[in-house]
Formats: C-alpha cells, structure tokens, sequence
C-alpha cells in the first residue's frame, strides 16, 4: 500500500487532471451540478452493487468513479467563488472532529450507541430543529425508513427488545389483513406500509440492512430464475408451456448451485 505521501501526490494529480478537462474538453466543459446529478446516483449504485458483490477490484474502480464526481462537484464551485475542494475537506475535517468529542474532547463514551447517541444531540446544537432533518428527501423508501429509525432511535425513542419489536410485526400484519377482508384499497396500503416500516425496524434489530438483504435476494431470484430460463432453452419448451411443477423441478436444481 502507498504511504501518505504517494496518497497525496495521487491526488492532487486528478486535480490537474479535472482542470485540464474543464478547460480542454467540450463535454466536460457543458456539466453543470444538475446534469452531474443523476449521473452521480448512478455511480453510487454501481458501487454499492460492487460491495454487495464483495469485488474489491470493482469497488476501487466504482470510489474513483465517485470520487471524480466529488471533485468535478469542487471544481465548479470555484468557478463561482462558492467553495472549492479544500472548503469540502476542511468542512467534513472540522464536523468529524465537532462530532467526535470522545476523541478531540473529554467526552466519555462506553461504546457505539453512545457515540450514535451523542452524534444526534450534537446534531441538534447546531441548530437542526429535528433529528430527522438529515434524511434525504429523495432517498429510496426502504433506505429512508432505515435511517428514520436509526436517528430517532440515537435520540431513546426506541424498543428496548427485538421481541417487541416482533410482536409490533406480528400486530401490524393482523391489521393488514382486517383491511385485506374488508377490501378497503387504500386502507391496504397504509397497514402494508406499515407492515414494511415495522420489518425494517426489526431488521435493525437483528444488525440487518434491510436495503442489502433485499438486494441479495433479488440477485439470488435472478440467477434462479435465469438458470431455469436456460433449462426451458435447453428442452426446446417455452417457460409458458411448462406446467408450474416443472418448473420447479429446476428451481429447486438451481438452489443448489
């Protein structure tokens, strides 16, 4: 592994590189904050589907991806005099040492809720006027109710035992299928809503992230079910043509895999 020195020297090299692209190249030339930004999701999520599929040659490709991003975002804030990409790492330098009184202060922590506990009160001192400020309006439904939960809970308003918060998934499913009998559509919804916000409270319980459980079962799904596509190849019959116990004969050949 390179030494600070070499880390540096990296980087200051995609600074040159950035400028020289901004100045020289027309593409480039073009972006503004709002044409990088979904371009900039779009990265995130490619390196998220890398650390799900632990390939660590593909999550360094993906984090200098992102980190382009974070520079070229620094580059045209300089051109208007708004920031440049020392002020963001000066900014994120002095909240990390703010936050983190336990190690630049004498603040006393146990362990890892007091630090959460402390990062929300700490939070609110700045002149937040709610703990749930911080989340991200546009962020996915799941990952959102996620980190609703997260910070409240950094503040007490939480379940003391998993199994509580089980039973609340056993209560919230029997509310869900009242409504299901009663046939009320919209009613569905909210108690199914609910169902979903009481599972992911649950999965934060047992130290599960609901967004990267999904996400492996949705590419396990696909693997399975483009194995039995393959098979349905194989035997010359269309999926459409097979009966649901054929296909399960390879579904469950493709479990095995």
């Amino acid at each position: 592994m390179s030494d600070k020195k070499s880390q540096l020297k990296a980087f200051g090299r995609l600074l040159i590189i950035m400028d020289e692209l901004r100045e020289q190249c027309p593409w480039d030339k073009k972006q503004t904050m709002q044409t990088l930004r979904h371009l900039t999701i779009e990265e995130v999520y490619e390196l998220g589907d890398a650390i799900l599929d632990n390939d660590l040659d593909e999550v360094k490709k993906e984090l200098g991806d992102v980190l382009l991003h974070i520079v070229f975002y620094s580059k045209i804030g300089s051109e208007s005099n708004s920031f440049d990409i020392a002020d963001v790492c000066n900014s994120i330098c002095d909240k990390l040492i703010d936050r983190h009184p336990h190690i630049y202060g004498d603040v006393v922590v146990e362990n890892e809720e007091d630090v959460k506990r402390n990062w929300e009160q700490l939070k609110l001192k700045e002149g937040k006027n709610s703990v749930l400020e911080g989340v991200p309006k546009t962020l996915p439904a799941m990952v959102k109710a996620n980190r609703i939960q997260d910070k409240v809970a950094g503040v007490g308003f939480d379940w003391e035992e998993p199994h509580q918060v089980f039973e609340k998934v056993e209560e919230e499913l029997g509310e869900l299928q009242v409504e299901i009998n009663a046939g009320d559509q919209d009613k569905i919804e909210s108690e199914f809503g609910d169902v979903l916000f009481s599972m992911i409270n649950y999965a934060r319980f047992l130290k599960v992230d609901p967004e990267s459980a999904l996400e492996r079962t949705n590419k396990k799904f696909i693997k399975r079910f483009q194995y039995l596509e393959e098979k349905s190849k194989d035997l010359n019959k269309p999926l459409s043509d097979m009966t649901l116990a054929e296909m399960d004969i390879y579904w469950e050949e493709a479990k095995k895999i």
